[in-house]
């Protein structure tokens, strides 16, 4: 057990001496196996981490929201529930984890990591989509993504922090399609802030309440599915659109 109460599986699973194998497949299994405990239920990983330290919870937390935020092939990481369950952490007084600091550091990942997404569209994006190995990237999805930026402009920084998978490819096409630097750091600044600071806090003054506590991993659930279904509405309704519009 933890300090602050939560079962404590570890950073990675633990691999029995009657189980051999090549280290690198091993290493790859235990990350997938992570990966998918992370996306189950953050709270136990967040919980796996203040074990180690809070100064490893906190670079763990800057990391994955800085990954989904600034990578373009992680787009499936699970910033929005990442979130909440620290806030739910920085509640609790053993936790070791404090709201402030907490907070300068989730601004920090946000607004970085979309900053470097948007660096890596401006200089290599063409050569990327060019390459076609981010299968994400499909052909129509890009020309969906563009057709956001070109209705909602700069706005389109702001709302896409809302939308998993969007948050992600909104920054990285913003550079390939040569939006000025100045222009884009201000709405990626307003949404990074907003939309990190809106997850941190709920975590914070709701993640304690009992009934919260004992159907965590549905709420969990819940954020994931709420942050996913307009964008899937989206896809739905311009799919069957051409359909009809054929």
């Amino acid at each position: 057990m933890s300090a602050v109460g939560i079962p404590y599986t570890g950073f990675l699973p633990m691999y029995e001496p009657e189980y051999p194998g090549p280290h690198a497949w091993s290493s790859f299994m235990g990350f997938i196996n992570f990966l998918m405990e992370l996306l189950r239920d953050p709270r136990t990983a967040i919980a796996g981490w203040i074990a180690m330290g809070p100064a490893y919870a906190y670079g763990f937390i800057f990391l994955i929201i800085f990954i989904e935020t600034g990578v373009v092939f992680m787009p499936f990481l699970p910033g929005d529930s990442l979130l909440f369950a620290a806030g739910f952490f920085a509640h609790e007084p053993a936790s070791g984890l404090d709201i402030i600091h907490l907070l300068l550091l989730v601004w920090a990942a946000a607004v970085v990591g979309d900053q470097c997404n948007f660096f890596i569209g401006h200089f290599f994006g063409k050569r990327i989509i060019a390459s076609g190995k981010i299968k994400a990237m499909t052909p129509e999805r890009i020309a969906k993504s563009e057709a956001f930026l070109d209705k909602w402009g700069h706005l389109a920084i702001f709302l896409g922090r809302f939308f998993p998978f969007i948050r992600t490819f909104v920054p990285f096409l913003a550079g390939v399609g040569g939006m000025k630097w100045h222009s884009f750091v201000l709405f990626n600044i307003l949404g990074g802030v907003t939309w990190s600071t809106g997850f941190v806090l709920l975590g914070y003054f709701f993640g304690g309440i009992p009934v919260v506590q004992e159907h965590f991993e549905l709420l969990i659930v819940g954020i994931v599915l709420v942050s996913v279904i307009p964008t899937a509405a989206g896809l739905l309704r311009a799919k069957f659109g051409k359909k009809q519009a054929a």
